[in-house]
């Protein structure tokens, strides 16, 4: 099989860093968000077996099915909007789960009618690299924030990230992941806490429909999800060279709207034993679309389904799978995250500023999206192309002038 061919440690490294990352920075947030719907301790295990299978389904097979690295991860603003609205509003897990398929099925409308991507076609490079770039580097920023209270840690972590540059780039990261563990099991840092053994079992709940529902939960999630997921997900497609070539001619890439049209089906059929939002990933994503999962960009994909494969079995085993993951140091998952993703970031700036005449549009993007700021309930990333659009329009518009009268 092609699969196995193209596999390697660096890119199964990729994945596992991926989901590393992407659990034990939000999984908090949305056991948040079920709680506030009153989830009893089963339902809690069930909505992290539909968000880690319907994840690692749709991460997996498409990945397989086009040898592209497709990225899909659960909406982490979105599991916020849902905490604040549930003890807000005190709807119940019914009206929760039926709010959660009203904000899947306008998903799947925009991903069929590919309203989404002919948007997205209108921005310019340089604001969407300067989008990705902002959205990644409050990762890159956490990673050498944590030697304030773990520098040995830090410092051996970069000293090994550089050292693998220097003499085996393919291994950099896994390396670096490698000794760091080793280094916080020698100095015991690592979290003990009993590991629960067996598989999780999904719990069913019926959805109930409302209109309360759809104004104060689904309609927010369904807008947090597109404006501060799905759009910096689709620039690090773009920005690490695998967007939808095919209209301009070139090889074809990922195809963004069926992806999209797919995430919301998932959480149509997993909503009802708790997944709230699956959509396009950009932070784990940019982990394993970039050079540092692998130099052969043709060999990518196979760092999205070891991340979609760990994600099925983190479902699978839920609880077991937790407590392992949570039992590293938040150092150590900060810095393997900044560093793991320095290259994208790199190229994501290199890109966005290359231009001059756009430079000042990208820079305004970048610095609002790498803010946080959230106006109206939304995220930086909407904003921050908001108003790189407007920069940039600023500059570049030339209104015709009159011709003065002889």
């Amino acid at each position: 099989m092609q699969f196995f061919k193209d596999w390697s440690v660096s890119t199964f490294t990729a994945g596992f860093v991926a989901v590393l990352v992407g659990f034990t920075s939000s999984i908090a947030i949305v056991f948040q968000a079920a709680l506030s719907f009153g989830a009893t301790p089963d339902m809690l295990a069930s909505w992290l077996w539909a968000i880690g299978i319907g994840m690692g389904l749709t991460t997996a097979l498409p990945s397989l099915w086009l040898r592209q690295p497709v990225m899909v991860a659960w909406s982490t603003p979105g599991a916020a909007v849902l905490a604040s609205a549930g003890l807000a509003g005190g709807f119940t897990m019914g009206d929760a789960v039926g709010a959660f398929m009203m904000s899947a099925g306008l998903i799947v409308l925009i991903g069929v009618t590919g309203w989404f991507e002919k948007l997205m076609n209108r921005i310019p490079p340089a604001l969407a690299s300067a989008l990705l770039a902002g959205a990644l580097a409050r990762f890159g920023l956490s990673g050498f924030s944590a030697a304030q209270t773990a520098l040995p840690l830090v410092l051996l972590m970069l000293i090994t990230y550089l050292l693998g540059k220097r003499f085996v780039p393919r291994y950099a990261v896994p390396l670096t992941l490698l000794f760091s563990v080793l280094f916080v099991a020698a100095l015991g840092g690592f979290t003990s806490a009993a590991i629960p053994l067996g598989l999780t079992v999904p719990v069913f709940v019926m959805p109930v429909f409302s209109f309360s529902a759809l104004v104060s939960l689904a309609l927010p999630l369904f807008i947090v999800t597109m404006a501060s997921q799905n759009l910096p997900g689709l620039a690090a497609i773009r920005a690490t060279g695998f967007g939808d070539e095919r209209a301009r001619g070139g090889d074809a890439g990922i195809p963004v709207s069926k992806i999209i049209t797919l995430t919301g089906l998932a959480t149509l059929v997993l909503a009802p034993f708790g997944a709230f939002s699956l959509n396009l990933s950009a932070i784990t994503a940019a982990m394993c679309m970039g050079p540092e999962s692998h130099p052969d960009k043709s060999r990518r994909y196979t760092a999205a389904v070891s991340c979609g494969v760990l994600y099925v079995i983190l479902g699978l085993f839920g609880a077991t799978i937790m407590a392992v993951l949570t039992a590293f140091p938040k150092e150590l998952v900060a810095a393997i995250a900044g560093l793991a993703l320095m290259g994208t970031i790199g190229a994501a700036l290199a890109t966005a500023l290359h231009k001059e005449a756009d430079r000042e549009a990208a820079m305004v993007t970048f610095l609002i999206t790498l803010s946080g700021v959230v106006i109206a309930g939304v995220g930086s990333a909407f904003w921050g192309v908001v108003a790189g659009v407007v920069a940039m329009t600023v500059q570049h518009y030339h209104p015709h002038q009159r011709k003065a009268p002889l």
